[in-house]
């Protein structure tokens, strides 16, 4: 589809929920944004009456074929087992795509996907928002200045109170089971993705996760990796907080320490403790930022240009690991 080079792009959203809502209003509310809502579809009847709400000038597409017709770029934030079929159809159609993680609820069908993607050098890219993070750009920039010296150890740790997060209770049929949800899925994959751009190729040594019973998702895991070399302890629970979630990546080495707390906030050790870098936002008030980043690398996607979004090949290689972890 030809556009012109300052004409925003038409944004297509299949899956109007928490993720399909929050691309849609970093889109609609940043008036200089390079790529605009053009078009949403998902078959909920309480999603079209949340879309009313949030923008009352988008009407619900009829169809998710509807969609992709008239749009440039498709989001695709439906569950995991419509990923694939949507990006199809829409690089089929010569749409980009950017697809939510994982590529797909079937590990095969993932990794025969991304050969197809790029064997024809498809316009594709997965939503990992560390890619665009200024929290993410300060620890990139510690480790250049040699902060933490040569890496020795890195340490991630997960927790929920409950699971599925209270924001997300409206997903729970699918979050919470284990064929297509879990934290480990949704959440830990978020800090895989940055242990392998930060410090390199992963590699699974052991591991274990722990199942509730029925189709329950897992409620614990524990798994040792090395990246880049680098030897990596991860744990997560749920019921191991009050606090809907909380997560902190510490990486040590033999000039230092350096983490990503929460989300958002790049701490540096110091003589005194943890202390947070200048411009250190919660992670509320950086999202908005982060998202207009997603949105100028999408826009840079659809038009061919360099950018540096997740890859497909990133994003099954994170999807290798989680599926191994959850089958220990």
């Amino acid at each position: 589809m030809s556009t012109t080079a300052s004409a925003p792009l038409r944004l297509g959203i299949v899956g109007f929920g928490i993720m399909g809502e929050r691309l849609l209003r970093a889109a609609r509310d940043q008036p200089d944004a390079p790529i605009r809502p053009a078009g949403v579809w998902d078959p909920s009847p309480e999603a079209a009456a949340r879309l009313s709400g949030v923008d009352p000038g988008l009407a619900m597409s009829g169809s998710a074929a509807a969609v992709v017709e008239n749009c440039d770029c498709l989001y695709v934030a439906a569950p995991p087992a419509a990923h694939i079929p949507l990006a199809e159809a829409a690089l089929g159609a010569g749409r980009a795509v950017f697809l939510e993680k994982p590529l797909s609820h079937e590990l095969e069908a993932s990794r025969a996907f991304v050969a197809r993607a790029e064997a024809a050098g498809a316009r594709a890219a997965v939503n990992f928002p560390m890619a665009s993070s200024p929290a993410v750009a300060q620890l990139r920039a510690w480790l250049g200045a040699g902060a933490v010296g040569a890496p020795r150890s890195l340490e991630i740790a997960v927790a929920f109170a409950a699971w599925p997060r209270s924001w997300q209770r409206d997903a729970s049929g699918w979050l919470s089971r284990r064929a297509e949800g879990g934290f480990t899925r949704e959440v830990v994959s978020h800090f895989l993705f940055l242990t392998r751009r930060l410090l390199g190729p992963l590699q699974l040594e052991e591991a274990r996760a722990t199942f509730p019973g029925g189709d329950a998702a897992e409620s614990a895991i524990e798994a040792r990796l090395l990246a880049g070399g680098i030897p990596v302890l991860l744990r997560g629970g749920v019921g191991t907080t009050d606090r809907d979630d909380t997560n902190a990546w510490t990486l040590r080495g033999a000039a230092g320490a350096i983490r990503l707390r929460d989300w958002s906030v790049a701490e540096r050790e110091g003589p005194e403790g943890w202390a947070p870098a200048p411009d250190a936002l919660p992670n509320e008030r950086m999202r908005p930022l982060v998202l207009r980043g997603q949105l100028e690398k999408v826009a840079a996607m659809t038009r061919g240009q360099p950018q540096d979004l997740a890859t497909l090949r990133e994003a099954l290689e994170v999807q290798e690991v989680v599926e191994a972890i959850l089958a220990a």
